[in-house]
């Protein structure tokens, strides 16, 4: 990289921005009118985790009426929403003009773009510094978080070239694109794996093969018993819990610290299966990337035999399964679902040579969805690493 002479400017975020959206205030009854079952999405701060939709099915909706009194000034591409509290600080950068509305804790950011490139805006507020200048700005006591007055007058720093300001956001951006791009080979893979499995094992004209037999989810796996009694066995362990399993999806994006658990911890190797063993999480399936640690809301699951690996895990992620797990839990609140229960659920089980012929097919898909979650967590770091250098001015582009 060269040196560049180009010199940075200190600014308010008022003074670089064209729109800020703040309706935080606003519910569809104070608008006349009331939640729709389907419409326009209205997403919150509870939707949006590291630069991602999350939480999918809490999402409500407003009709197409509703939403034009909500939303006059409608979102565009290159708008970053920003999480106003509870927590503050949480990111999505709209690649594309999209229709939601925006319910509760959110602002929308439109950078001016004579002034400044809404990509750099989005990793400038993503940086140590942006955090600071989002934190040290913070208000409230029950729930910490930051009013549009104190928005408008954080400072950030940019480079007066605006070019040199695409420059800086295209190398981080192209490590969040990589990864994207991994996650979304990762979604295919596990499509594939369902589209194979209900080729191979669907009854053909409701005829069920005469190979095949009426047998029991627990012929096929068992469960990992390695139980941490001491905090230190497993405090600096990487932890997987529910919070952090995705929707619908065998990869996970982010994992935590062993040190947030406070009772006794279930260790898992690489490989195996962590299945959710709560209502409303036994969707949630995924294959363990790494040694780690997780609590007692998780089933730890290995294959009894090798050959049963790739046929397990589809059936653990298959809609069927969760069905039947919803059926079987037991309790009020958050009904939990017993292992007895998975291990005595009926399945019809092939022979074992198909089972084997499957595995080799379909247990190379989730082995690169493996490697493609430990590559994200390569990619990120490096732009991690990179990302406060590049905004700081102490590498030049």
């Amino acid at each position: 990289m060269e040196n560049s002479k180009t010199t940075w400017r200190k600014v308010k975020l008022e003074e670089a921005t064209e729109l800020i959206i703040d309706h935080r205030g606003k519910t569809p009854k104070k608008l006349g009118g009331n939640w729709s079952v389907q419409g326009i999405p209205a997403i919150s701060a509870k939707n949006i985790k590291e630069g991602k939709i999350v939480n999918e099915s809490d999402i409500r909706y407003v009709s197409k009426e509703l939403y034009e009194k909500w939303m006059p000034e409608k979102l565009e591409s290159g708008d970053i929403l920003l999480t106003s509290e509870a927590p503050l600080g949480e990111l999505l950068y709209l690649k594309k003009k999209v229709g939601y509305c925006l319910s509760q804790r959110l602002f929308a950011l439109r950078a001016d773009k004579q002034k400044l490139n809404s990509s750099f805006l989005y990793y400038y507020l993503l940086s140590p510094r942006g955090r600071h200048e989002l934190m040290r700005r913070i208000s409230g006591t029950a729930a910490e978080g930051i009013r549009q007055a104190e928005l408008r007058q954080i400072e950030i720093e940019f480079p007066e070239d605006i070019n040199e300001q695409k420059l800086i956001a295209s190398i981080l951006s192209a490590f969040d694109d990589k990864i994207e791009l991994n996650n979304k080979i990762s979604q295919t893979l596990e499509q594939m794996a369902q589209a194979i499995f209900k080729e191979w094992f669907s009854a053909k004209d409701g005829k069920v093969p005469k190979e095949w037999r009426v047998g029991k989810l627990g012929e096929l796996m068992v469960p990992r018993k390695e139980k941490f009694k001491k905090y230190e066995e497993w405090r600096n362990l990487k932890l997987l819990d529910l919070g952090r399993f995705p929707q619908k999806s065998l990869a996970i994006t982010r994992y935590g610290k062993g040190e947030e658990i406070k009772t006794a911890g279930i260790g898992f190797r690489k490989g195996d299966v962590l299945f959710g063993a709560v209502r409303p999480y036994f969707h949630k399936v995924v294959i363990a990337p790494f040694n780690g640690v997780t609590n007692s809301s998780v089933f730890v699951i290995t294959p009894k035999k090798e050959s049963y690996y790739a046929f397990l895990v589809t059936v653990l992620f298959s809609e069927n399964t969760i069905n039947y797990a919803s059926m079987s839990a037991s309790g009020t609140k958050m009904p939990v679902l017993k292992w007895e229960d998975l291990n005595n659920m009926e399945i019809l089980i092939p022979e074992e040579k198909v089972m084997n012929k499957f595995n080799k097919i379909v247990k190379n898909f989730y082995d690169i969805i493996v490697k493609n979650v430990e590559e994200n967590k390569k990619l990120a770091s490096l732009r991690d690493l990179l990302l406060p250098k590049l905004m700081s001015g102490k590498i030049k582009v």
